[in-house]
């Protein structure tokens, strides 16, 4: 019988707890952008959608945070400011732009999420369930992002890269602090 690390184990909870959040905050940006710049009823519906799914999310991590006495990243605050401004930034170049933030974002946790199953134990198998099931809502995202227009041609190669690099970055800072 695999037992989960105890280190280990924090740092996966208190990282999913700032990614679902720092996901909560882009989609927040983003439809501030939608609601008085950019007007997209769609694309303000489909992102409320998803932000649905981000939420149930962050609840989880949030009540696992609080149960097993774990500190959240102290990085939170700085987290929320740039998903939000990384939300309105995307919205505010359009709407390709904007689903292609989506698709970068899930990318990265799609790989992030399949990597924590390898390290949780049987000790664990609630929460992996639960990371299982996210990685899909993750997925699913992902794939609506696509249907929408999410492009990594021309200068929005650039864009992926930056927001996949800086995802990584804040993964890596929050699982230690």
């Amino acid at each position: 019988m695999k037992k989960t690390n105890k280190v280990e184990l924090e740092e996966i909870i208190r990282v999913d707890h700032a990614g679902e959040r720092g996901a909560i905050k882009i989609y927040e940006g983003q439809l501030l952008a939608l609601k008085t710049f950019k007007q997209d009823e769609e694309l303000k519906r489909k992102i409320e959608d998803m932000k649905v799914h981000e939420t149930e999310h962050y609840e989880f991590f949030d009540s696992e945070i609080k149960k097993r006495n774990i500190k959240p990243t102290r990085f939170l605050p700085v987290w929320d400011l740039l998903g939000i401004t990384l939300g309105f930034g995307t919205a505010m170049l359009g709407k390709k732009a904007a689903m292609l933030c989506t698709a970068s974002v899930e990318e990265v946790i799609d790989d992030h999420y399949k990597s924590q199953t390898y390290k949780l134990g049987d000790d664990e198998k609630d929460l992996k369930s639960k990371i299982v099931k996210f990685r899909q809502d993750e997925l699913d995202h992902k794939d609506i992002a696509y249907e929408e227009g999410a492009t990594k041609k021309g200068v929005y190669k650039v864009l992926d890269k930056v927001i996949k690099t800086s995802s990584r970055i804040a993964i890596a800072i929050s699982e230690k602090y």
